[in-house]
């Protein structure tokens, strides 16, 4: 019982409530998602003894902390004049108040206790209590009316009013002054362009496994709406967990023909294989997918497991799956180019992992081994985990999916698959659309998080370019990723080292200098951001600094690959500038993590 409360009270009501009201009438550190670090997502006022003790001092901050547009400082202004409106309101009409306070309670504390939320929410919920926040925004209003029945009794005339306007006019001019620019979306269409992106990474008639909201609704949106290439049909993996769902994907829509599943509705329906669990049957190689599927479908009683429970489940007798590949189809209809003919696999051969398949993994299977190659099979890059069903030794990059091919490659450095460089060049140069991110816009965390896969693209494009001695390519791919993702819209971060990386290796390989200016220019300006973080994260109070040492851990191997890079391409003064700040820098860290009996560093 004590557990709970001290749950409910800390987390639920503190942090997933308190903390988005606070936001709202105090002031806001950031836009990051916070899970309780003293760096993301905390509430704050811009009032040094309200603050310090909880994210330290601002005037330390790092800049690259101060520049987040959601850096919101309000003092508290709004939340006093809230107060005054309340306890004005109170007094005034305590049936009124009433009313107001029920509405502030059950959009608020109600909420909580309906939703009972568990930590490491996939998002922040601010928005569940917007009605919570809308109610005391009655009592801001009510305040000023208090403001003026305070100020008249000792301002005489229409002094008392007008002081009280102007005193409260400062409330809304400092929310417009410190909230508007990570509230105004005007100029930003990432989600609409980024959208097209999707589809146009297809080629003509494909399907397109897709995940979760953010890379389904607004694809969604420009095909219905805007007519952006119907020819593609996007298939929902967390949605084809339902029957009617695959009811509608078997169906033909616009210009896209029905999903080629082979299992009827009877087989699919709800209750009918939602679960379909691995019982080894010690087959001996990979057994063949259309195999598989027939054993699955079958209502054969030796095709079935009786459960604990006394049910009989279809099973899958092992985990090893091929998938044949008819070498003249692929060739004719441009799944492989000829050039590659060489190259390709008779069979897809893989391991699925886990101890079951659920029914939309299961239905990926089925339309694998019915599609036969005939329509064009892509992921999306942010589907990821086991919506991949362990094939990634089989997909090759084209943009922002990734397409299913015959030719097997072994991902290198944590990346997945091979690059098509013809294909994504022409993707990413020529077709696609950046949202006005290249802009002074406000992007989010959510559009942040995209612009991670983004740099990580044009970094791998770049490389296999390299690789492939087209160096001027390289170059004209790296200067893109610079264009349309600006350090002023989008921070750099260690995301940027491949592409320093890349510039280097470009200047080395095609004897540009220029290209290596640009390298170090990024180098330098990467070096100059986490010396800033670091000299904020260790000049905390020890305890504080063990709060955060997963991220002063993070920013100090950015610094030891900077230091690499430097090294690995003779850039002889900035590896001495990057050494000597970091043998500084590591001297601190060892201070703040060791016992206080015996810190050792240069501190005292």
């Amino acid at each position: 019982m004590i557990e709970n409360l001290t749950f409910f009270f800390s987390y639920q009501i503190n942090w997933m409530y308190t903390r988005y009201f606070l936001w709202n009438f105090a002031g806001r550190q950031n836009d990051s998602q916070g899970h309780g670090s003293m760096l993301d997502g905390n509430w704050l006022s811009g009032l040094s003894f309200l603050d310090d003790h909880r994210v330290g001092p601002q005037d330390d901050w790092s800049e690259s902390m101060k520049i987040n547009k959601a850096y919101n400082r309000l003092y508290c202004l709004p939340l006093l004049l809230g107060l005054l409106g309340l306890f004005f309101h109170l007094v005034m009409d305590k049936k009124g108040f009433s009313v107001v306070m029920i509405l502030f309670l059950l959009t608020g504390v109600g909420i909580i206790v309906f939703l009972n939320q568990y930590p490491y929410q996939p998002r922040e919920r601010d928005y569940a209590y917007a009605a919570s926040f809308y109610a005391f925004a009655i009592w801001i209003g009510l305040g000023v009316m208090g403001l003026f029945e305070l100020l008249k009794k000792y301002i005489p005339g229409n002094g008392g009013a007008i002081a009280s306007i102007v005193v409260s006019a400062a409330v809304p001019a400092i929310m417009v002054s410190e909230e508007w620019d990570d509230h105004d979306r005007s100029g930003l269409y990432t989600a609409r362009d980024f959208a097209a992106n999707y589809l146009n990474s297809c080629e003509k008639n494909a399907i397109l496994f897709t995940n979760g909201d953010n890379d389904t609704f607004p694809l969604w949106y420009v095909q219905e709406v805007e007519g952006v290439r119907t020819d593609v049909r996007v298939m929902n993996l967390s949605l084809s967990n339902t029957d009617w769902y695959i009811d509608q994907m078997s169906r033909k829509a616009y210009e896209s023909d029905p999903v080629p599943f082979s299992m009827t509705s009877a087989q699919y329906r709800q209750g009918t294989r939602d679960y379909v669990p691995f019982y080894d049957r010690n087959l001996k190689g990979y057994t063949d997918l259309k195999e598989l599927m027939d054993f699955v479908k079958s209502e054969s009683p030796q095709a079935k497991i009786k459960t604990q429970s006394g049910k009989w489940l279809n099973y899958m007798p092992t985990k090893k799956f091929s998938l044949s590949v008819p070498k003249e189809k692929v060739l004719s209809n441009g799944t492989v180019k000829p050039e590659l003919a060489d190259q390709i696999v008779p069979n897809l051969l893989w391991e699925k992992k886990g101890n079951y398949v659920l029914k939309n993994s299961l239905m990926q299977l089925d339309m694998l081994q019915n599609n036969d190659w005939d329509r064009p099979i892509y992921f999306a890059i942010t589907v990821g985990g086991d919506a991949y069903l362990q094939l990634e030794n089989y997909f090759q990059l084209e943009g922002l999916a990734y397409r299913l091919v015959p030719i097997r490659t072994k991902g290198q450095g944590g990346q997945t698959g091979r690059v098509d460089t013809d294909i994504m060049y022409d993707n990413v140069m020529n077709k696609f659309k950046w949202g006005g991110m290249e802009g002074d816009v406000y992007m989010g965390e959510t559009n942040m998080r995209m612009t991670y896969n983004l740099r990580n693209n044009f970094a791998r494009l770049a490389d296999a370019l390299l690789r492939e001695g087209k160096t001027d390519s390289a170059i004209a791919v790296l200067d893109k990723c610079i264009e349309v993702m600006p350090d002023h819209s989008i921070p750099y971060n260690f995301f940027l080292t491949p592409i320093a990386e890349a510039y280097y290796r470009a200047g080395r390989q095609g004897q540009d200098s220029l290209s290596t200016q640009k390298a170090t220019v990024l180098m330098t300006r990467l070096m100059e951001i986490y010396e800033g973080d670091l000299t904020f994260y260790l000049s905390l109070p020890r305890e504080k600094a063990k709060e955060i040492k997963a991220e002063t851990e993070r920013a100090m191997s950015v610094f030891q690959r900077l230091m690499q890079i430097a090294k690995a391409y003779n850039q002889d003064e900035l590896h001495t500038q990057l050494k000597d700040k970091f043998t500084v820098f590591q001297a601190d860290y060892q201070h703040t993590q060791a016992p206080p009996a015996a810190a050792p560093g240069r501190r005292l």
